[in-house]
């Protein structure tokens, strides 16, 4: 491989790290405010020891916002990577 290449892909991952957190990111504020305004409140926090909160809220919680935050990491990452291998493509 190629110097050229190697740093290709070293700024492929550096963007694709951080289109990532972006999403992860914007996936947990559109999980807050959703949550919010079905619920009442904020979702739980997975180390919440208050009384009022029930374990069936806060397993959804997390359940939710798992497969919500894995979702958008890997779409992120998968564009990012598309985009740079055009880059790379029409370089």
């Amino acid at each position: 491989m190629s110097d050229e290449n190697n740093k290709q892909s070293m700024v492929a991952k550096i963007v694709g790290a951080g289109v990532a957190l972006a999403a992860v990111w914007a996936v947990n504020k559109v999980i807050d405010k959703v949550w919010e305004k079905t619920r009442g409140h904020k979702p739980p926090a997975a180390d919440s020891m208050a009384e009022d909160v029930k374990f069936s809220e806060v397993a959804t919680a997390a359940a939710i916002t798992g497969a919500a935050v894995s979702l958008s990491r890997v779409l992120a990452t998968r564009g990012a990577a598309k985009l740079a291998g055009r880059a790379a493509r029409s370089s």
